[in-house]
Formats: C-alpha cells, sequence, structure tokens
C-alpha cells in the first residue's frame, strides 16, 4: 500500500471515529450484536489501541528487531472498566495519538518501511505492515459501530 493511500485512510478514519464520540448516550449503549461491546467500550478500546500502535511505531523506528507483545483487549474492557471512564479522556488521546501517527507516517515510512518487528503473536512484521494495520483496525471498528447505530 502506497504511504499516500495510508494516510488517507488515517485521516479519514480520525474525522469518523472522532464524530462517534459526540453520540447521545442511548446510542452509546448499542452493541452491534449481542454478548458484543458497547460503541462506547469500542471507542475506548480505539484509544487504548492507538496508544499501544502508537508505542510500537516508536519501538520499529527507534531500535534493532524488537519483539512487540499482545495484549488481551477483553481483559483491558472489564479492568479498566470502559463502562466508567469518562469518554472525552478517550476522544482527546484517540485525537492526538492519531496525529502523532499519521506525523510518524511522514517522517519515516519512506525510509524504515521495511524494517522488521516481532510480534509475539503474528511473527515477523515490517513497519510497513504496522501503520496498514492502523488503518485496518479503525476501519474494522467502524464497521462494528455503524453495525450498532443500524440496530
Amino acid at each position: 500500500m502506497l504511504k499516500k493511500d495510508i494516510k488517507k485512510q488515517l485521516e479519514r478514519s480520525l474525522q469518523t471515529t472522532l464524530q462517534y464520540f459526540d453520540l447521545s448516550k442511548d446510542n452509546l449503549q448499542k452493541s452491534y450484536a449481542p454478548g458484543k461491546w458497547t460503541i462506547q467500550q469500542i471507542l475506548h478500546h480505539l484509544a487504548d489501541s492507538e496508544t499501544v500502535l502508537h508505542e510500537r511505531l516508536k519501538r520499529i523506528i527507534g531500535g534493532p528487531i524488537q519483539v512487540l507483545w499482545t495484549f488481551d483487549q477483553d481483559l483491558w474492557c472489564q479492568e479498566l472498566n470502559y463502562q466508567q471512564v469518562p469518554l472525552d479522556i478517550s476522544k482527546d488521546i484517540f485525537q492526538s495519538l492519531r496525529r502523532s501517527v499519521i506525523y510518524l507516517l511522514d517522517q519515516h515510512y519512506d525510509r524504515k518501511k521495511d524494517q522488521s518487528f516481532i510480534h509475539s503473536k503474528t511473527g515477523k512484521r515490517t513497519l510497513g505492515e504496522a501503520f496498514q494495520k492502523i488503518g485496518w483496525h479503525n476501519e474494522h471498528h467502524l464497521n462494528h459501530i455503524r453495525q450498532a447505530l443500524k440496530s
């Protein structure tokens, strides 16, 4: 995937995601399927994921081959009590870190996109793949939000 396409996807999903943080309380409690996360929980997850993925980018860019560990998203949702965390905190985190991700893309993608790292679950990957994953992950959850709002 070209850098310009990744950047467009990251910018577009940033703007779309930010709009969902301002939904009504009733809409924030909707879920896309029985037993699945609410929109509010998805938004907190996106902010936490952006935190983890941002840190991974910096580790990859900043050093030799890194081993990066997965995290248990369901455990984070439960233990960090996503239903109680103020949504404006996660909105600010998401927006700030996404802006930084786009900056890192602009500054480092061309010369370091093939730099490798090891993901504890998926194995050997590259910085370029890590940037693509951020966009894919965000779109994946935006689709969940859209489904929830239709129900």
